[in-house]
């Protein structure tokens, strides 16, 4: 009698403590009824009078929902998965608030995110993860709340479209690509020609500028080289200007300078002041011997004034040369007179003409 006593009093004890951990909550109900509710540590309960009836975690938990069919503004029908983060806050209201909390919270957030995605088309859809996620947190936060549930973040897993949708993306993005290639292509080819086009002139430009200082580079050294050669002539017959030099020295001078003009495989011909004044007093010298000579043949001889014959001419029996000698001794004397006449006519001339 007394061990099955002793065995039943070790029961009760067992069941009367309860050691709740960290994190966790028990809601306790006396005789079916709400009584209380134990967070951690150790507690003791009425044997037989209470139970624990839910035993809740108060970490923050994660549902991941299965895809969801919805349909955009403009009646494209996708799949769309969620994920939800939340925690409870009222262990009383999660327990006694709705049946089956997390599959009311599944049914819940896929009416919202239908609701949703159907005021959107879908381009918005896949460029407004942001929008749509605040927007159900804010929904399901505010309806979960009677049931002690704090909806504290919502986000889309994945959006699937149909495949003719996702294979139609794909050729515009293919086309978009495609297009930015070709732009970027063309302005790469634009920019090139515009680079070789400034090369090219910038190029010109330099050498022209290297032309232009190279032709006044040669124009002011020979400038510099004809200023130095007159001012070594000026500074040359100044000197000699300056020097009392003699007749001598200058006719020595001019002598030099024909000999080295005559120099040289080109013909030249060189012909003096003093020679050209020669031949033409010869040239009239003869002129006037052949007119002295005409003369004499047509006129008849004539006797000198001084009538004192000539012992040794003037006889008839002289020789052949001794008459010879004195027609010669005559024709010189008119030479001589015919000479000094020109030369004072050459005196009265201009010196221009000389």
């Amino acid at each position: 009698m007394f061990f099955p006593l002793l065995v039943l009093i070790l029961v009760a004890l067992f069941k009367c403590i309860r050691i709740i951990p960290q994190s966790n909550a028990y809601v306790i109900e006396f005789l079916g009824s709400y009584t209380k509710t134990l967070g951690n540590g150790l507690h003791l309960l009425i044997p037989f009078l209470e139970r624990v009836a839910n035993k809740v975690s108060l970490k923050e938990q994660v549902e991941d929902f299965p895809p969801q069919p919805v349909i955009t503004k403009d009646n494209v029908t996708m799949q769309v998965d969620t994920v939800v983060y939340f925690l409870i806050q009222d262990p009383a209201k999660f327990t006694y608030g709705v049946d089956r909390p997390i599959v009311a919270l599944a049914n819940l957030t896929a009416t919202t995110l239908r609701n949703i995605v159907g005021e959107l088309e879908l381009d918005e859809t896949l460029t407004s993860r942001d929008f749509i996620n605040s927007k159900m947190q804010q929904i399901l936060d505010e309806a979960t709340d009677p049931w002690g549930i704090k909806v504290s973040r919502v986000e889309l897993k994945n959006i699937i479209p149909p495949r003719d949708i996702q294979d139609a993306m794909e050729r515009q993005m293919k086309a978009e690509r495609t297009r930015r290639q070709t732009l970027l292509e063309a302005e790469a080819h634009r920019e090139a020609a515009v680079a070789r086009a400034e090369g090219d002139k910038r190029a010109m430009i330099l050498n022209a500028e290297a032309e232009r200082d190279a032709a006044i580079a040669r124009a002011n050294g020979k400038a510099e080289s004809i200023r130095l050669v007159y001012e070594a002539e000026s500074t040359g017959l100044e000197r000699l200007a300056s020097v009392a030099l003699s007749a001598g020295v200058l006719e020595l001078k001019r002598l030099e300078t024909l000999q080295k003009l005559g120099d040289g495989r080109a013909t030249k011909l060189v012909v003096p002041t003093e020679l050209a004044s020669s031949v033409s007093s010869l040239t009239y010298i003869g002129d006037t011997l052949g007119a002295a000579f005409k003369d004499a043949d047509a006129s008849p001889k004539t006797t000198p004034l001084d009538s004192t014959p000539d012992v040794c001419c003037d006889t008839d029996g002289r020789s052949p040369v001794t008459r010879a000698l004195a027609s010669d001794d005559a024709t010189m004397g008119m030479v001589a007179s015919g000479t000094r006449d020109d030369e004072k006519e050459k005196n009265k001339r201009p010196t221009s003409e000389t």
